[in-house]
């Protein structure tokens, strides 16, 4: 078997590379090595039920309480997983990927993402064949299933609960995705005040992500340009994650959003030792944006769970990523797409101007990313020419730019991403090291 897991739980395609074996194992792992009650939702995805069905038959061959939130985001499982006192909670999600991928995603007893070494230990457990059978119980101490009928409804009244301002001003556009904030988002802009026009928040297990929701921002731009919205709101299918667009479709992403947030937290003398997490990824622009605000910035590897790690470490109020993954550690444990709207919209509101004009307090650098698939990809890291091309390449810019070089967490790929004052420039040195890096790592075919 090939590693369990990657940046962000176990993933592949249902029932080819995430099996119902591997379902049922993952779940004795969690009945063994966190305990016997265990929150488990899931998203919209057709293979949902039947990768639940096997994962919480895992959970109950060891005696373990599977506590059914049904379908419902990400982020309602961590705080479910809190809230009900659980030992851990569950996810079957596959977040923005395709509808034929899936994903099982695992949080603590305190709604937290575990740490790589708590996964590892999953692993190893699944890779050594589940639970032996000596260790199953029989009769009446075999587990259950418990539905928790209120799920969705639980976890929108504590994330409005915590939201004090009203939204009646505000006339937004909201594309759900065929995902799991269909049952949740528009309710909690409603029950604040908003005017809500939504689209794809119905769904059928096949059209989740797709042409839609927060990668595919074109259908929301056509909604807000066809009703006048103020702005439009785009999820991903498990909703841990958002994209904006302002009253002229123009993209507001994680970037512009954590940089509005944070300058908000300043003035309120809310934000933690004036400390912002991000990732690599970031836009130049947000950083020169914080320091030019005498905000610090820490930067982690990609990954929400790196970012949480950091937050976690420093007592900070807020980190996030480019793709729209955000955290306030005063709202919720994980990246959560319903709190980070709720968050953003008050800070514009409390500024009393556009959604544009908030988001313009950030200006982005030009970036170009050019994926170069290789047979290799770890080999980057050591070799001479490109770590030559892009030495030439950082003195040619004269800190005028910015260059990462990464490979990719979970394909055969190298990702080279440059940032300059110029979308020609950037192109230009992105090709250049990209060049460098297929002559001699061997492109695949």
């Amino acid at each position: 078997m090939a590693k369990l897991f990657g940046t962000d739980g176990a993933r592949g395609v249902a029932n080819t590379e995430l099996t119902c074996d591997i379902a049922f194992k993952l779940g004795q792992a969690a009945a063994a090595l966190f305990g016997r009650t265990v929150v488990v939702g899931r998203d919209t995805r057709l293979s949902g039920d039947m990768l639940q069905a096997a994962l919480g038959a895992g959970i109950m061959s060891l005696g373990g309480t599977v506590l059914d939130c049904g379908i419902i985001p990400t982020p309602g499982v961590a705080l479910l997983a809190r809230e009900l006192h659980a030992d851990c909670g569950i996810v079957i999600s596959a977040s923005h990927n395709p509808p034929e991928y899936n994903g099982i995603k695992f949080f603590d007893g305190q709604g937290f993402k575990l740490a790589d070494e708590v996964e590892a230990q999953l692993e190893s457990f699944v890779m050594a064949g589940g639970a032996a059978d000596a260790d199953l119980p029989s009769g009446d101490e075999v587990g259950v299933i418990v539905p928790v009928d209120n799920a969705c409804e639980l976890y929108v009244s504590q994330t409005v609960a915590e939201e004090g301002l009203p939204f009646d001003e505000l006339k937004i556009a909201l594309d759900t995705g065929h995902g799991a904030s269909s049952l949740t988002t528009a309710r909690a802009l409603e029950q604040l005040g908003a005017e809500v026009i939504v689209i794809n928040d119905d769904f059928n297990g096949t059209d989740i992500n797709v042409k839609c929701g927060s990668t595919h921002l074109e259908p929301l731009r056509q909604l807000v340009a066809a009703t006048g919205a103020d702005l439009g709101i785009a999820h991903d299918g498990d909703a841990d994650r958002v994209m904006f667009v302002d009253s002229q479709g123009n993209e507001i992403d994680g970037d512009v959003v954590e940089a509005v947030c944070a300058l908000d937290l300043k003035r309120r003398g809310q934000l933690a030792d004036d400390t912002v997490v991000s990732t690599v990824m970031c836009n130049l622009g947000f950083t020169k944006c914080m320091e030019a605000a005498g905000i610090k910035v820490i930067q982690t590897n990609v990954g929400d769970k790196y970012v949480l790690a950091q937050l976690r470490e420093g007592g900070l109020s807020i980190g996030g990523e480019q793709s729209g993954h955000m955290i306030f550690l005063e709202h919720n444990s994980t990246g959560d797409g319903l709190v980070t709207a709720l968050q953003f919209l008050a800070a514009v509101l409390r500024q009393g101007i556009s959604v544009a004009e908030a988001a313009s307090v950030m200006q982005r650098f030009p970036q170009e990313l050019i994926n170069v698939r290789v047979t290799d990809k770890h080999a980057v890291t050591d070799n001479p020419a490109v770590a030559a091309i892009i030495s030439a390449k950082n003195d040619e810019m004269a800190g005028q730019g910015r260059i990462l070089v990464r490979p990719s967490g979970t394909e055969p790929l190298v990702r080279v991403m440059v940032e300059a004052p110029t979308h020609e420039a950037a192109h230009e040195v992105a090709q250049s090291i990209a060049d460098v890096v297929k002559a001699e790592m061997g492109l695949v075919e």
